[in-house]
């Protein structure tokens, strides 16, 4: 009688890496935990929806890595990754997400992410990040390393050159009080065109809102100037 063949040990060498996956939109959780999932190297611990859910979650299961969207309504991926690293939590927090621009690059690196990749990265690149991440390697997509690098040979532009000529145009209307609408007709662009602009000169500014945007403004001396 032949004896069945035994069966292939996991390989000591890749222990079992435990993940939270944090994101707003539930199919990209159900295909995430799917994905993993179906590889024994790994085990989804719990979702949240948000990062505020995220940090909560992080904080009751303790997992090796943290896949974080950015963008997400009722806590946003950055402030979650602040809080952690806040915490001295264990967890590595690799970002996944679709944006790869300075404004969300940046903010995320600072606050103490370990990576970031974006969503179409191929399955093997993201187990490689994920194992990478947990055991404490940086892990950053080519497009956002090459941002980062970028930025870091790039000297800052001086304070009153940071926003171009039409978002000095919008800031100086709102600091009069001008809503978009009027704005737009003032400047004949569009009123999605108008909060675009705004978008980018709260980032440039560092500001969270119209009010705080014109006081950073005045500050920097990009208004109130005689030319």
């Amino acid at each position: 009688m032949t004896e069945p063949a035994p069966s292939t040990p996991t390989s000591p060498t890749a222990p079992t890496v435990t993940l939270v996956i944090v994101d707003d939109h539930p199919v990209v959780r159900d295909g995430l935990r799917g994905m993993f999932e179906a590889d024994p190297g790994f085990r989804v611990l719990g979702e949240a929806a948000d990062g505020v859910q995220g940090v909560a979650l992080v904080r009751a299961l303790d997992p090796d890595v943290v896949l974080m969207d950015l963008r997400m309504p009722g806590g946003g991926g950055v402030d979650a990754i602040a809080a952690l690293t806040r915490d001295g939590a264990r967890a590595r927090v690799l970002v996944l997400t679709t944006y790869d621009t300075d404004t969300d690059t940046l903010p995320a690196i600072e606050a103490g992410a370990t990576g970031y990749l974006l969503k179409d990265a191929p399955r093997e690149e993201l187990f490689a990040a994920v194992r990478a991440a947990a055991e404490g390697r940086t892990v950053l997509s080519p497009a956002v390393a090459g941002r980062l690098l970028t930025r870091v040979r790039t000297p800052a532009a001086p304070a009153d050159e940071s926003l171009s000529a039409r978002e000095r145009e919008v800031i100086e209307l709102v600091a009069k009080g001008t809503s978009n609408r009027a704005i737009a007709a003032e400047l004949f662009i569009s009123e999605a065109t108008v909060k675009t602009h705004l978008t980018h000169i709260y980032a440039k500014l560092g500001a969270k809102d119209r009010a705080a945007a014109v006081a950073v403004a005045y500050e920097r001396g990009i208004l109130g100037r005689t030319t």
